[in-house]
Parts: C-alpha cells; sequence; structure tokens
C-alpha cells in the first residue's frame, strides 16, 4: 500500500501534536534557573501556559519574562516549597488564575554537604531530606487533591540518578532522591484510576550554569566524569527538559509510576574516586 505525500503529512502532523501541549496550565517549581528553567521554556515552546514558582522572586520572574516573550501567559510566584501554606498559596493562586492545573512538574531541590555519614549533622539529613523530598510530597498531595478531582492530570518528580545506588559522601541526598523514586511510583497506583500520571526524571551529571562555572575552575573534573560517561557528554539543562515534555504530553499516555534515568549510560555503581575519597576521610 503506497502513501500519498497528504497521508504522510497527516501522520507526521498525529505524531508531533501529541508532544505538543497547547493551552495547558503547567506549574513548574525550581524554575528560576538552571533545569526547572530549561523545563518552563521547553513547555512554553510547546504551548503550555506556565507558573513558575521559585524561591527567589527575581529568578522567577526573570524566567516568566522569557515565557512572556514567547506569547505564552505566566504566573510568577516566590514561594518555599518545603512550606505547606506557602505550597497551598502556589496551588490557590494557580487556579484563581488559570482555573485548572493539567500539568506540575516537582524540580526544586538541592544539593548537599560533602560529608561522610559519621560527620553530618542532624541539621544537614533534615535539610537535604526537605529540600529534595518533603518538598515533592508537599506539592504532589496539594497539586494531587485538585487533579483528582479534574480526573487527569501528569506529575513529574525530579529524582536522580543518585537514589539509584549508593553515593557516599551524599547519603542525605541520594536518600531523600530514592524517596521520590518511591514516592513516584506509590502516587501512581493511588491516582490511576483518577486518570492522573505521575512519574520522575533521574538526571545524572548535568552542566546548568553554576556546574559550568565550576567546571571553567576544574576542567579536570569535567575531563574525569566525561571518560566515565559513555556517550562522552555531560547533559544540558535541555536535555531532562525534553524528557520532562515527553512526561507532560499525551506521547506518554501510558507512562505512570516510572523513574527515568537520564545519564547518557553513566553507570550507576559507586565510583572509585568517591571510594578513595571516603577512605581519606578515615584514615
Amino acid at each position: 500500500m503506497k502513501y500519498k505525500s497528504s497521508d504522510n503529512q497527516r501522520v507526521q502532523k498525529k505524531i508531533m501534536n501529541q508532544f505538543f501541549i497547547e493551552g495547558k496550565v503547567a506549574i513548574v517549581t525550581g524554575a528560576g534557573q538552571g533545569i526547572g528553567k530549561a523545563i518552563a521554556l521547553t513547555f512554553a515552546q510547546a504551548g503550555a501556559e506556565l507558573v513558575v514558582v521559585d524561591i527567589d522572586s527575581a529568578s522567577a520572574n526573570s524566567t516568566a519574562q522569557e515565557v512572556h516573550h514567547m506569547g505564552r501567559e505566566a504566573l510568577a510566584l516566590s514561594a518555599d516549597v518545603c512550606d505547606t501554606r506557602q505550597v497551598d498559596g502556589v496551588v490557590r493562586e494557580t487556579l484563581e488564575r488559570f482555573k485548572r492545573i493539567d500539568i506540575s512538574v516537582h524540580n526544586a531541590g538541592g544539593g548537599y554537604p560533602t560529608k561522610a555519614i559519621l560527620e553530618m549533622s542532624e541539621e544537614e539529613w533534615d535539610k537535604s531530606v526537605a529540600l529534595n523530598l518533603k518538598s515533592a510530597f508537599l506539592c504532589c498531595r496539594t497539586v494531587g487533591k485538585v487533579m483528582t478531582k479534574q480526573k487527569r492530570g501528569s506529575i513529574v518528580n525530579m529524582s536522580s540518578m543518585a537514589g539509584f545506588g549508593p553515593y557516599p559522601l551524599g547519603a542525605n541526598y541520594a536518600a531523600a532522591k530514592a524517596g521520590v523514586k518511591n514516592l513516584t511510583e506509590n502516587l501512581a497506583v493511588e491516582l490511576g484510576s483518577y486518570n492522573v500520571r505521575v512519574n520522575a526524571l533521574a538526571p545524572g551529571p548535568v552542566e546548568t550554569p553554576t556546574i559550568a562555572e565550576y567546571y571553567k575552575e576544574h576542567p579536570d573534573m569535567k575531563e574525569q566524569r566525561l571518560r566515565a560517561i559513555p556517550l562522552r557528554r555531560i547533559a544540558s539543562p535541555e536535555d531532562i527538559a525534553n524528557v520532562a515534555l515527553f512526561l507532560a504530553s499525551d506521547a506518554s499516555a501510558y507512562v505512570s509510576g516510572q523513574t527515568i534515568l537520564i545519564n547518557g549510560a553513566l553507570p550507576t555503581f559507586v565510583r572509585p574516586e568517591l571510594i578513595a575519597e571516603l577512605g581519606r576521610r578515615f584514615e
């Protein structure tokens, strides 16, 4: 059977349309810079209206302005997503402005002190778990209540490659990100009957602007990292944003409960240099 060019065009359009999120309302936390900003801008390019959330109001406003320049609506909100009342406020203001929430990406999170468990304070542990796991729980709980009433929605959490195995000198961060993975799996089961999908991203090394500055000062560290990655390059924030778009769109309509590794095939076993560093700390 021969396809006409018009048939091919229809098929191509149908495929491409699955990745568009035209007119959908998307919340992105931690959207003032790095991966979160890339996700917000990618979603805007794909047709979404954005709620740009960041603890830093200037950063949130800057991203929102870029979204406006693309011809899309954007609401910039400053919020600490570790605080229940502030998370509730984000959802309330989103509903007041847009009347619904179609997509919610919980990207806000942060690094960790480079410390062994025996050297780590309780405060350092609690801060990392709050920033990386509690924040995801609070956002999922509040947004999930809205989406179950709507009988539709897509939630994308931010886990990490670090959550897939031992991560010496970063156990608080790794444990929190492993918790995000498990939270995602549980929520997918609990919310599935409401037509709400829940997935997560698990990036490996990503060259955000902050990391790029670090690599300028430590080129040897970048070379060491590149040698370990089979694809021989470090991910850009846009690499992560593209997978977020897939999970937010109808192209992944039957995908739920998954945590997708985005790491250029970098093995998840413990890297030798971390073991060596751990040994030096206890000599």
